[in-house]
């Protein structure tokens, strides 16, 4: 088993929060619910990056900053319509998903 770290972002709804991150390049892992009908808790994953996306009011906060390091923001932002920013370490863009979370998302200038 590989340690890693999982984001865990609050969703309204999987279902469209998961067509989002699909743009990104991500695909859903899993999906768990306790039961029918009750809030899903969904796995997206783009590589070796993995995102948890939870319907559940108490896994995470909204507006929350998740920062992805990818190898093609060029083409993400073409994806998105968005320019991209120089930073002395990046070139990053920042996108916002269906639910107010924030994706800040660049390629390392090393």
């Amino acid at each position: 088993m590989n340690e890693d770290v999982i984001p865990v972002l609050r969703v309204a709804d999987a279902a469209v929060a998961v067509r989002w991150y699909e743009r990104l390049g991500f695909a859903q892992q899993w999906e768990h619910r306790f039961e029918p009908g009750l809030p899903a808790f969904v796995e997206v994953a783009r590589g070796q990056v993995s995102l948890f996306l939870s319907e559940h009011t108490g896994d995470a906060r909204p507006d929350t900053l998740v920062y992805l390091r990818l190898t093609d923001v060029d083409e993400v932002a073409a994806e998105f319509g968005v320019p991209v920013r120089e930073a002395p370490w990046a070139r990053e863009i920042e996108l916002r998903d269906p639910d107010g979370n924030r994706l800040r998302i660049g390629t390392p200038k090393d």
